[in-house]
């Protein structure tokens, strides 16, 4: 037995032998996913292999293809919810399955990753005894395949027979297709149909899960100037010009907003010259900066992140009062546009938590808290919050998710696997 097997065996019998809270058939789903880490491994291999930037539409689809044989082999019945093509996304994979006992539960995951074929490769590598590396081997094929191991595990053991489940793998999440009323809108109604909904995001360890996430939106702000010599700048006739009148909001952003919890604004793009060009459905541009031309316009972007609507309407408030009060020859105005709404801290949320505690202290693993909603991004389960009780980070754990180099902790991939299947079981069989 080579050291890394070692390892993980070893760590899967500490956790056993602690494992007090478990009844036989519970016994049974962590020998089932032990006995199989080999398989799941391999599956996790082969589709993070796969490119699936969001933009590849044919490399999302053949991930979704594999996923979609797996689900079946764990009793489920698969079908493809396709986009119009004027979105430019793949769709989505949905594995459904009816039943009459316990809780309806929907599990989120997603098929995409933020890495394009034209950024550079990372094929799956296993680093060392317990981390492993390659494209969205942590976010979030690790938690589609956490998702696939647990229901099978479930299926095999005969416990998925008068289970009510539907697995939803978007295509798109990491860069939804617009309108989302469309790319979202079989997501959401299947959702309203059901009791839970368990996002398998990216775990923080094995003791933190999300019971809240912050929204995000966007805004565009845009100033004209006069322009001139720049010898005339500050003056009564010539004013400030654009650059300066956008320093000055941004900053008074930073002032006055900056220290409201869970609020966050990012400038993205700050452009602006003698002359200048900004394509909005690029979100690129290009100028010229003659150092003896007061500038006449700038476009800045940016993105603003809040917890609740009524946090992100009265920044937005704020951010116009700021934009209204213009330097001497400027004008600005400020556009917002819908993203991602928050997911907020519910008792309904707090309950699912508490069953999850109670799995991960069956287990002996310690207990399972609620995480800071400010440490997480906007995520798919964020757009059905408002209509069904759910938690997030449930999936695989890992480092450095978004950036080349991310990686998945394979001691704990097994256990969450368990604490995951254990959860599902639990809960359709109340």
């Amino acid at each position: 037995m080579n050291k890394f097997i070692f390892l993980i065996c070893f760590s899967l019998i500490n956790i056993n032998t602690k494992a007090q809270g478990l009844n036989a058939t519970e016994q049974k789903i962590i020998d089932f996913v032990n006995q199989h880490m080999t398989a799941t491994t391999n599956l996790l291999k082969e589709t993070v292999d796969i490119n699936s930037g969001t933009l590849n539409i044919e490399g999302v689809k053949k991930v979704g293809a594999v996923y979609a044989k797996e689900l079946e082999i764990a009793g489920l019945k698969t079908t493809w919810i396709s986009l119009p093509d004027s979105l430019h996304r793949a769709g989505h994979l949905v594995a459904y399955k009816k039943g009459k006992k316990g809780k309806k539960v929907f599990i989120i995951g997603h098929l995409d990753t933020v890495f394009e074929p034209d950024m550079p490769a990372n094929p799956w590598k296993i680093l060392n005894d317990s981390t492993a590396t390659g494209q969205g081997a942590n976010d979030m094929k690790g938690g589609d395949v956490v998702v696939i191991a647990a229901l099978q595990a479930l299926n095999s053991l005969g416990l998925m027979k008068d289970a009510d489940v539907t697995v939803y793998f978007t295509g798109d999440e990491e860069k939804a297709g617009t309108p989302v009323s469309v790319s979202r809108k079989d997501f959401i109604e299947r959702a309203q149909q059901a009791d839970v909904a368990l996002g398998f995001e990216t775990a923080v360890g094995l003791n933190t899960i999300a019971t809240a996430r912050r929204g995000s939106s966007n805004w565009l702000l845009n100033v004209t100037a006069k322009t001139g010599h720049s010898a005339g700048v500050f003056s009564s006739n010539s004013g400030y010009g654009a650059i300066y009148e956008a320093a000055r909001i941004v900053n008074d952003f930073r002032l006055q907003l900056s220290n409201e919890k869970y609020l966050t604004f990012n400038p993205g793009l700050f452009l602006g010259g003698s002359e200048m060009h900004y394509d909005v459905a690029k979100a690129k541009g290009d100028a010229l900066g003659k150092t003896n031309i007061i500038s006449p316009a700038v476009t800045v972007t940016g993105d603003l992140r809040f917890l609740t609507e009524e946090q992100k309407d009265t920044a937005r408030e704020k951010m116009k009062a700021i934009v209204a009060n213009n330097l001497n020859g400027t004008k600005a105005t400020i556009s917002f546009s819908d993203g991602i709404p928050g997911m907020v801290p519910t008792e309904g949320n707090n309950h699912i938590l508490a069953i999850v505690d109670a799995v991960s202290q069956s287990m002996g693993i310690g207990k399972t808290a609620a995480g800071d909603p400010g440490s997480r991004g906007a995520g798919d389960i964020s757009y059905i919050a408002k209509y069904v009780d759910c938690v997030d980070g449930l999936g695989s754990s890992g480092k450095g998710a978004h950036a080349p180099g991310e990686t998945i902790n394979l001691k704990e991939y097994p256990i969450l696997i368990q604490r995951a299947a254990i959860l599902i079981y639990r809960l359709t069989h109340e």
